[in-house]
């Protein structure tokens, strides 16, 4: 048996004996294992566990084997998934639900080409995402090797920073570096690529290159050469690990306190001065207000304090939980036109608010964001001001309340127009019962299923929506109980993130109810996920809208161009896929019968099994003419 495996096995009877071990001495121990066996995956591992990551998304390959396998040793959860970018969906949603960077570990060449959309959404998202990609050995490069490509320069466009690891013992400090880029300013995804020979043991290292032992006789100059070559690309690739420091494993957290600046105390206080002589004041809040996940409730009382109208988006929906009477729904646009005051707190005005025409002219446009980009692309506001949203509104709600007198007449003078839009929210929901009461012959009204779907939310639900037409119009039904209890893709609109966002959100929160609202189209993505979650015992409940096409396309493209043609489904037994998963499912073509559909599911999910709702539906108009551009 060699030093090293004999390490190893001591190692494991001593974790096998003492169960109760403090998290230090477990870290102490397999540092000096990694030392002894020379193992960079180890030191991957180690400097993850240090910046608090409880969770790797991966899809396994040999490129990065010791990664996660130091990971399982040091307790992070491993959770393989069956495609590689739902491993990077995955670690977006623990970004965002935790304030932490997710991880994904991904093979080299189509490991890592395969993530490129998730990255993309993640950098469009401002997600903090760390993706380590494997890659060939070092001294293979260019040369032809298995799955060897120009990864950097593939993936550098999508990410804040990109670096390759050389060293075995520039891991830590590299990995380090890149919590703390992924975090800071605009947080955004990272990549790290690791060389399949910084990874493994030294000793598996020098038979691969074949190394021969100092007492073995070597022929021939050439072959003299080589080895002396090989020798010292190894000595300085390995060189220095025994000096890595035990305490590896105890990194510094990467923290961003001071990267992001902060607005000035007299802008702040000029903004309530602006709102208390508002009459008509407006909020948006987009998902970049909601990057300090850990604080979102207290982001919730100060836009409670502040007392402005506001309409929520991205993943600031629920943040005001159901039905908070500052929280209008619909008709934002015809707000945003007679609004006399907007204020965006994160929100940059790209398609989505026609590119800053649904804001009146007039009005005075008060705009808060972390990306001096953002801040004045399209429209350049009144009051422009570089700093985290969050941070922003905190220091509003103190402003205003500060000025208590002023902001008593304000709130007076501003309820007229709360009323008007509470009336206009009123009216939308009375024309939307309207539509969900019409009947659909042999299929449901998807109106009227998101209706009942919603009663069933509780308090910890958590909705995943993926998808088009049947989640766009979900979206003006369900009712987000909570902060941080809705995950959309973002501004770049991505289908298929359903799987991979639920998966994050189970590791990082195994006992809330997930929903992933699927259309027909999007659920094709990641159906196979139901193995993913079968396996690791993840209870979600997953509703498929099923029309038999893609509707949403095919709603503009048939009355347009006459075809069909690339929009047509079929009515697919995706219940029936979900349980030969390892899931379970059924077949939801019955008003009657959504009652107890939706309780089988619910007892499923709690079980840890996987469910599926095929539900049947018919093709509405409610979304007529919603094309975006």
């Amino acid at each position: 048996m060699s030093t090293g495996a004999a390490f190893k096995r001591l190692v494991d009877i001593f974790l096998l004996l003492c169960p109760t071990t403090s998290h230090f001495l477990t870290l102490y121990f397999l540092t000096l294992y990694s030392q002894a066996l020379m193992d960079g995956g180890l030191l991957v591992a180690q400097t993850l566990a240090s910046q608090d990551v409880t969770a790797l998304f991966t899809l396994c390959g040999g490129h990065i084997a010791p990664i996660l396998v130091g990971c399982k040793r040091l307790g992070i959860k491993v959770i393989d998934t069956r495609h590689e970018v739902n491993a990077v969906f995955a670690a977006d949603a623990v970004a965002r639900l935790t304030g932490v960077p997710g991880v994904a570990a991904v093979t080299a060449g189509p490991g890592v080409t395969n993530t490129i959309t998730a990255v993309k959404n993640a950098q469009l998202a401002q997600s903090p995402v760390i993706l380590l990609g494997g890659a060939t050995a070092t001294v293979l490069k260019g040369r032809g090797s298995l799955q060897d490509i120009d990864q950097l320069s593939l993936i550098k466009p999508h990410v804040k920073w990109a670096v390759s690891v050389k060293r075995v013992r520039d891991i830590p400090a590299l990995l380090k570096q890149a919590f703390a880029t992924a975090l800071s300013g605009v947080p955004g995804p990272v990549f790290v690529e690791l060389p399949i020979d910084t990874l493994f043991p030294q000793h598996i290292i020098r038979e691969w290159y074949g190394i021969k032992s100092a007492n073995v006789p070597i022929s021939g100059l050439k072959q003299r050469a080589v080895q002396w070559y090989l020798q010292r690309h190894l000595n300085t690739m390995f060189g220095g690990i025994e000096s890595t420091e035990q305490a590896t494993a105890l990194v510094p957290k990467s923290r961003v306190a001071g990267s992001i600046p902060r607005v000035a105390e007299a802008d702040v206080r000029h903004v309530a001065h602006i709102l208390a002589r508002a009459e008509r004041p407006v909020m948006v809040i987009g998902s970049q207000a909601l990057l300090n996940a850990p604080n979102a409730h207290e982001l919730a009382r100060a836009v409670e304090s502040i007392g402005v109208p506001v309409y929520l988006s991205g993943m600031a929906r629920g943040l005001l939980g159901a039905n908070h009477p500052l929280h209008l729904r619909h008709k934002r646009k015809e707000a945003l036109q007679r609004a006399d005051v907007v204020v965006l707190l994160g929100v940059p005005c790209d398609f989505r608010l026609d590119y800053g025409n649904h804001i009146g002219r007039s009005a005075t446009l008060v705009s808060v964001n972390r990306s001096q980009n953002d801040l004045t692309h399209n429209r350049k506001p009144t009051v422009g001001l570089l700093g985290d949203p969050m941070q922003f509104a905190l220091a509003l709600s103190q402003a205003v309340h500060e000025r208590t007198s002023s902001a008593q007449v304000s709130k007076v003078r501003y309820e007229a127009y709360l009323e008007e839009l509470r009336r206009r929210d009123a009216e939308r929901n009375a024309e939307i019962a309207e539509q969900a009461a019409v009947q659909y012959g042999e299929y449901l009204n998807p109106l009227y299923i998101c209706q009942q779907f919603d009663r069933y939310l509780s308090p910890h639900s958590v909705i995943v929506a993926d998808g088009g037409d049947f989640v766009a119009t979900a979206s003006y039904i369900l009712n987000p109980r909570a902060p941080l209890s809705w995950y959309d893709p973002g501004v770049f609109g991505t289908l298929g993130v359903g799987a991979g966002f639920a998966l994050g959100v189970k590791a990082v929160r195994p006992d809330a109810e997930v929903w992933i609202y699927y259309g027909d189209g999007s659920v094709g993505y990641s159906l196979a996920e139901f193995d993913t979650f079968a396996r690791h015992k993840m209870g979600v409940i997953a509703v498929v809208g099923n029309d038999a096409g893609w509707t949403q396309i095919a709603r503009d493209q048939v009355p347009m161009l006459g075809d069909d043609v690339g929009t047509v489904l079929t009515y697919t037994d995706y219940h029936t896929a979900a349980k030969g998963f390892g899931g379970d499912g059924l077949l939801l073509n019955a008003a009657s019968d959504l009652h107890q559909a939706v309780q089988t599911a619910q007892r499923s999910a709690q079980a840890g099994v996987p469910f599926l709702l095929n539900a049947l539906i018919g093709k509405t108009e409610f979304r007529k003419g919603s094309i975006s551009m």
